[in-house]
């Protein structure tokens, strides 16, 4: 695993985004087939990443100019980072979003979960 002085460092890594995209769909699809009782799969959308990030405050953290597709990129790197540093376990990452019924709110509330067990 490479080594980041800070959280901007994580958030641009695009490969850690390309590894968190199919971490974060696994994660709704266990968070979602905990909720309905039965498998199942989902993914979720860049749009619903890019407003969760944008609402849970981590937005400063970005460069100044960034597009949605980058926000999302950077949800996803932030989540799959925090898993693969054990900051933060799959159980409670599904747990957390199956608790919440919006998933804007879920993600954002996995994101700052994330974000407040990082040390740099």
């Amino acid at each position: 695993m490479k080594n980041y002085a800070d959280l901007a460092g994580v958030l641009t890594d695009k490969e850690l985004a390309s590894l968190g995209d199919a971490f974060i769909n696994f994660v709704y699809s266990l968070a979602l087939s905990e909720r309905k009782h039965q498998p199942s799969g989902a993914k979720v959308r860049g749009r619903t990443l890019a407003e969760a990030f944008r609402k849970s405050g981590l937005r400063g953290y970005m460069p100044s100019r960034v597009t949605r597709h980058m926000l999302a990129d950077a949800a996803e790197a932030l989540a799959v980072y925090g898993w693969l540093c054990h900051h933060v376990t799959l159980k409670e990452c599904v747990a957390i979003l199956a608790r919440h019924k919006d998933l804007v709110e879920g993600m954002g509330r996995l994101l700052l979960t994330v974000k407040e067990n990082i040390r740099f």
